[in-house]
């Protein structure tokens, strides 16, 4: 017998996640895969299996902590049999797949034809899976997209990213004009036709998606619409749908067997439904609040994520007066709390109610209206009346729902696949990408792992390793983070050395009335390189994009100081960052010049 410690594994680049449930405890008996810790991020929930069974001699983590990849959650005394295999993160040859971390499921002998054969069938059309498609298409080979829904872009296009984008750029553009007051421009107040608004939105999505049609009609991609499950390693079974809108598809009862000799699942990810939440045209997700189909005079927003203050940026805009929940200690969780300060100061006047540290425990849907009942160092005492709550509580991974087992592919309790840095299952011939393979469950990420895994369908060595994964969040202002925050450098114990650059100090913030924001860059004290950055203000998600580069490319603060920047911008605002780390930004009151 030994002891052993149990950590977190790799979480996909997310740091000082929240810990919202622990589910041992010590003198516990603990098999492979059982639940040790549930995790949230600003997107989704997520399970910690554990990665070898024995009893539990002592837990190191409690609710409300904060961890990140390689925290320690427990110690247990465990034999030496009972240790899981490690992953192979980079296979040598191809064809190799990753060790399991648990028992693969028994795969299924499909024995019958098939109607179509392909070199690659990709299970999914969202951004990951069209690229994943395209990609695999590119290197010239025969592929098919499955997709339940008539559109290809998924969630992201069809009900989230993109649509939700077209309405806060509206949203945008309706509180500048407001602001215009004090620069001696008035307008009238704004009329808004829901109804045009709407169709405008469904213009933009119906742009995209059209253009990803004939895309893939370039490509020569098959498109098979159908919800697809797998009957072996080589084969998945396709009921074909037929659907008039986004997330609206039936069944038509004909199916269809799809042969492969490659696939790439790319499922995504569903809304979290949570129990005691009754069903109620007026509780909705967030597609059903991009439905936009009226304007409520009271919105609660469940959970203070970037989903939720994204679309409450949207209805507060159009006329609606907001309440937000949430049950840890801050909006916005992942972000620095200097960042999320300026936004809430900047925001207070959409909310009634900032509820933090607070839970929702009742929901009732009465005739004139939802009553709402709190529980926490911030709950009202009686329950609050809502014409419409929005339910913004995570994203669950589609894992479960595609008969993976079948194929022989193991999938966790959750729903989660687990893949190599080459994005390939433990199956060979079968890879994962997106939501369904971890956080963070951004399209980004997914589109990436998706290039990785075409370029191995196609004989090619790829490896998705990536330094970070930016975050933004498209309120107004906006916040945008990326790699080590100065929270997460406290808690974990990094030498870091920070600079900021106050927007106060920037001729173009001032001349756009943005002044209150500001821009953060994090190097690591020994090396000098940086790690970290963060923007808050308008443009801080464009913006971003810079301090990624340099992460990857292992810049100092002297390669990024003197790179040249075009005045008078807002992204000037990262040069002159790196200039205050060197201490030489002369647009800032003489401070000590770093040696």
């Amino acid at each position: 017998m030994s002891l052993i410690e149990l950590k977190v594994p790799d979480i996909g680049g997310h740091e000082n996640v929240d810990i919202i449930a622990v589910e041992i405890k010590a003198g516990d008996t603990i098999a492979l895969e059982d639940t040790l810790i549930t995790l949230e991020t600003d997107k989704a929930t997520m399970d910690v299996p554990a990665e070898s069974a024995g009893v539990v001699k002592e837990v190191k983590v409690k609710v409300g902590d904060k961890i990140s990849e390689g925290g320690v959650i427990a110690v247990i005394e465990a034999a030496a049999l009972a240790e899981a295999p490690k992953t192979e993160s980079k296979p040598e040859t191809a064809q190799e797949a990753p060790k399991a971390a648990a028992p693969a499921p028994q795969a299924a002998q499909f024995s019958g034809a098939s109607d179509a054969e392909y070199d690659v069938v990709v299970l999914g059309g969202g951004p990951g899976g069209y690229s994943a498609a395209f990609a695999a298409a590119d290197e010239g080979l025969k592929v098919a997209i499955i997709e339940q829904y008539s559109t290809l872009g998924g969630v992201c296009l069809n009900v989230g990213c993109i649509p939700s984008k077209a309405l806060l750029h509206n949203a945008a553009v309706m509180d500048e004009v407001h602001h215009l007051k004090a620069n001696g421009i008035s307008y009238p107040e704004p009329e808004v036709d829901i109804d045009m608004l709407r169709a405008y939105k469904d213009k933009v999505i119906g742009k995209l998606t059209g253009g990803l049609a004939g895309m893939a009609k370039a490509r020569k991609v098959d498109i098979i619409q159908g919800f697809g499950k797998f009957l072996d390693a080589n084969h998945i079974e396709v009921a074909l749908t037929e659907s008039r809108e986004y997330e609206q598809a039936t069944q038509t009862g004909s199916k269809k067997v799809v042969a492969f000799k490659n696939c790439i699942i790319a499922v995504g990810s569903r809304v979290v439904n949570l129990p005691f939440i009754p069903q109620d045209p007026r509780i909705v997700d967030s597609t059903g609040a991009l439905a936009l189909k009226e304007i409520p005079q009271k919105m609660l927003i469940i959970g203070g994520g970037i989903i939720g203050l994204e679309m409450g940026t949207v209805y507060s805009t159009l006329g609606a007066r907001l309440d937000v929940v949430e049950m840890m200690d801050g909006l916005m969780q992942g972000a620095d709390r200097d960042l999320v300060k300026v936004w809430q100061k900047l925001n207070e006047y959409r909310f009634d109610n900032i509820m933090i540290n607070t839970k929702t425990v009742a929901v009732d849907a009465k005739e004139d209206g939802i009553y709402v009942s709190f529980e926490g160092e911030n709950a009202p005492k009686e329950p609050q009346r809502y014409d419409l709550v929005l339910v913004a509580a995570g994203r669950a991974p589609n894992g479960k729902l595609i008969d993976a087992e079948k194929a022989g592919v193991i999938v966790t309790d959750r729903g989660f696949i687990e893949v190599d840095k080459q994005m390939r299952t433990n199956v060979p011939n079968i890879y994962a990408i997106g939501d369904v393979v971890g956080q963070p469950m951004l399209a980004h990420k997914a589109v990436h792992e998706g290039h990785v895994a075409a370029e191995n369908c196609a004989g090619h060595k790829a490896y998705f390793d990536v330094r970070v994964i930016p975050g933004v969040a498209y309120t107004s202002p906006e916040v945008a983070w990326v790699g080590v925050t100065e929270t997460s450098a406290k808690e974990d114990g990094l030498k870091i050395t920070k600079a900021v650059f106050p927007w106060a100090a920037s001729g173009r913030a001032i001349a756009n009335g943005c002044d209150q924001g500001f821009t953060k860059l994090i190097f690591d004290a020994d090396s000098g390189k940086i790690i970290g950055g963060s923007i808050v203000g308008p443009n801080g998600g464009d913006m971003i994009g810079e301090i990624c580069l340099a992460i990857e490319m292992g810049c100092d603060a002297a390669d990024i100081g003197k790179t040249i920047h075009p005045h008078p911008t807002l992204g000037e605002s990262i040069g002159m960052a790196a200039e205050v780390a060197l201490g030489v930004c002369t647009d800032l009151p003489p401070q000590k010049k770093k040696k």
